[in-house]
């Protein structure tokens, strides 16, 4: 039989008694009694898109390192805050990162907005993250319905519509809950019974403070919810590489256009990334010279495709390029390179030690 319905007062209260009993120490949240830093607060949130909790950690610090104050983090340069970012991936979020403490030192005064529309009109800033600091840095009744607040909800109410179709379903249910009085701790409450008990893999149902009125373990189905539409394939798109050195041990390296993936990195100039098979065309080399495919591909998957680079070298002369810069080997740690371009770099250099042998 049915365990009878709880009020939602009562769900609240067992969940922020668990939560003053077990709340995670993270390095961008507030002691138990003190006001959270919007800064902290907006800076650890836009990290944590896409990455884990144990990853951000040590770049959140280095920012705080570099960066103390949102004004300190606008005067900076992009290139030093894309370089700093390097690891975390997705780096348009580095880039809207900048952008938005820019927005907030020039047109806030440095002060961060404190109502969810106000955050929204912040570059970078979508409905989760507006939520997020609302809540959690301002005490504002909002709800940030992230992938933790979807699992937990899915399997309080026993929701089996798949994702992504339930999430507008599961929001609606997490905002009903959403109280009046503590919403920011309530937001992290959820969000530490996510990542600690109600685990996608084998929850902990019985360290649950929402043990008993769950109907997914009532019912049996907890480790099954949420459900998820099957994934589709992704497909594979194909490029060129092109690593141009200097008989003095330069490599040509190009910005990417700020707009689209990557953008605004630096990487080693390629060909646009095609469905189609590519062939080495001279036309389109970055700067002249006699090119030659090195053996093997460079692979990388991204979000929603998977990607190979035949890698082209020519050894040519330092010549003059409009939208690249010459750069010594031993300097490209200086750059931020993504991670896929590293990968480039190093099949370039192990090829070219191997041809040396």
């Amino acid at each position: 039989m049915a365990a009878p319905p709880i009020a939602p007062q009562e769900l609240n209260r067992l969940l922020l008694d668990w939560y003053d009993r077990h709340r995670r120490r993270l390095p961008w949240r507030a002691e138990p009694g003190e006001r959270a830093d919007p800064y902290h607060v907006w800076l650890s949130e836009i990290m944590l898109q896409q990455t884990t909790v144990a990853t951000v950690g040590p770049y959140f610090r280095r920012f705080l390192e570099l960066w103390p104050t949102v004004e300190d983090l606008a005067a900076a340069d992009l290139d030093a805050v894309l370089h700093a970012w390097q690891g975390l991936g997705y780096y348009a979020r580095a880039r809207n990162l900048h952008k938005c403490a820019q927005a907030v030192a020039g047109r806030h005064g440095g002060v961060f907005p404190d109502t969810e529309a106000e955050l929204l009109t912040l570059p970078g800033i979508g409905a989760y993250t507006a939520a997020a600091i609302a809540a959690i840095a301002f005490d504002r009744k909002a709800t940030p319905a992230d992938g933790n607040f979807e699992r937990v909800f899915a399997r309080l109410h026993a929701v089996e519509t798949p994702l992504p179709d339930a999430k507008p379903i599961l929001r609606g249910l997490a905002a009903a809950l959403t109280p009046d009085r503590r919403p920011g701790d309530h937001a992290q409450a959820v969000m530490d019974l996510g990542a600690t008990i109600c685990t996608p893999r084998s929850p902990k149902c019985m360290a649950c403070p929402w043990h008993e009125p769950c109907d997914a373990r009532q019912l049996g189905i907890a480790a099954d919810l949420p459900r998820k539409s099957p994934k589709k394939q992704k497909p594979t798109r194909r490029g060129i590489a092109f690593w141009a050195v200097t008989p003095g041990g330069s490599v040509l390296l190009r910005r990417r256009p700020e707009s689209g993936l990557l953008g605004g990195m630096m990487e080693v100039p390629s060909t646009d990334w095609t469905e189609a098979d590519i062939a080495l065309a001279e036309a389109d080399a970055p700067v002249k010279g006699e090119w030659r495919l090195l053996p093997g591909l460079v692979r990388h998957t991204f979000t929603h495709f998977h990607l190979e680079l035949a890698v082209a070298a020519a050894s040519v002369a330092e010549q003059k390029v409009t939208d690249g810069a010459w750069v010594p080997l031993d300097r490209l740690g200086e750059h931020a390179l993504p991670t896929v371009m590293k990968k480039v770099v190093t099949h370039a250099l192990a090829q070219a030690g191997k041809q040396k042998r």
